[in-house]
């Protein structure tokens, strides 16, 4: 018996791991090219992207024209199809426990659908029912509720039927709009307190291992 018929996951850092190999490497490469002598931790590069999002970090903080942030994005889109990041260990039996039972798996992220189609067929050998990803325009992506509404509308769900989980703010801000319950996905971010702190008081539910998700939606079998 399926908990909920659908899972609205996260991509990066709640399926695969990819602030900590990818993201985060790159982004201090760019920094390098467009800002000499300018450094970043992961620290601040992970706090910088929760509290005030990537592209507003790179426009606040370091001054990105236009021109610069479109150059990092193609930079990154080029670089991500040479460096594939590794899945969370156990995510794989979520998603393939999921569609075993007849459930939905859906996608609502910040990455690319390119990306998250390769992902998927790397590390799971399967395909997510739907994907709403970084192609989507702004109004229709992430905190944004039309990923959701969506997938409601066509699958005809009930705000019950769903369970968002994901490891950043905007995707509690599209739960908050839509009465769809949310769980954080806290293994990825263990090296940062505050944030745990925050998303487990704000959301649903929270799990700090993919095994404590497993075990909340299927049991222990």
């Amino acid at each position: 018996m399926l908990k909920y018929k659908c899972l609205v996951l996260d991509h990066d850092d709640t399926v695969v791991q990819s602030e900590d190999t990818i993201n985060y490497p790159f982004f201090c490469y760019i920094l390098d090219q467009f800002r000499p002598g300018e450094k970043i931790t992961p620290e601040e590069y992970a706090y910088g992207c929760y509290h005030t999002g990537f592209t507003q970090m790179c426009t606040e903080k370091y001054g990105f024209t236009e021109q610069e942030q479109e150059a990092e994005y193609w930079g990154w889109k080029e670089y991500i199809r040479t460096h594939i990041p590794a899945p969370y260990a156990g995510i794989e039996r979520i998603i393939h426990r999921q569609k075993e039972l007849g459930g939905i798996i859906c996608v609502v992220s910040h990455s690319s659908e390119e990306n998250i189609k390769r992902d998927y067929a790397a590390h799971f050998n399967l395909q997510p029912d739907e994907i709403f990803g970084w192609d989507y325009p702004a109004h229709q992506r992430k905190p944004n509720p039309y990923p959701i509404e969506q997938i409601m509308k066509k699958y005809n769900l009930a705000k019950e039927d769903i369970l968002i989980v994901d490891d950043m703010k905007p995707a509690w801000e599209m739960a908050q709009k839509t009465n769809v319950p949310i769980a954080f996905a806290g293994w990825g971010r263990l090296h940062y307190p505050a944030i745990v702190e925050e998303m487990s008081r704000l959301c649903d539910y929270s799990f700090l291992s993919v095994d404590a998700l497993y075990t909340f939606l299927f049991g222990t079998h």
